[in-house]
């Protein structure tokens, strides 16, 4: 499966646009649509600038394949498309890493999406950049919010 138009716009919703590299809210170097490497696997770093929208959207093209290949390839069960939306959008944030070792994999992979759907929602601290310590970060209790919601919902039929 691809991300659909709906998925795009989620992740850049939350994501959101800056054409210059800057620190996100667990301190990593960013750019674009919360792009923390580039396509070719350099990082991020400081100084780094896009020349315009377009780049960006390149720039998320080409790494967001990874984060859908890491659905594709880790999920057992039938997705709908908000499904993988949802999942994807979670991928791209939290890393192939976590959607690998998470609950939520576990839940959805043994065909309860309704637990699956649940365990979204304990995706939402960060490590404070200053403390070390696990933080509730607002948006990303917003985030988990939405894709959990998404996760249920039902495709549009056209």
């Amino acid at each position: 499966m691809n991300l659909s138009k709906n998925g795009f716009r989620i992740i850049k919703n939350f994501e959101g646009l800056r054409l210059t590299a800057y620190r996100d809210v667990a301190g990593m170097w960013t750019i674009g649509y919360g792009s923390t490497h580039y396509h070719d696997g350099r990082a991020v770093k400081p100084g780094d600038k896009l020349a315009d929208d377009l780049q960006a959207d390149a720039l998320f093209a080409n790494t967001l394949g990874q984060y859908e290949d890491a659905v594709n390839r880790y999920v057992k069960v039938p997705l709908s498309q908000n499904q993988f939306d949802a999942l994807v959008s979670f991928t791209y944030n939290e890393g192939t890493g976590a959607l690998k070792e998470s609950t939520l994999l576990v839940k959805l992979n043994e065909k309860n999406y309704a637990e699956a759907a649940a365990h979204f929602l304990a995706w939402d601290k960060i490590t404070d950049p200053k403390t070390g310590q696990k933080v509730v970060c607002d948006t990303l209790v917003q985030r988990r919010r939405e894709e959990s919601q998404l996760f249920m919902q039902p495709d549009a039929h056209h």
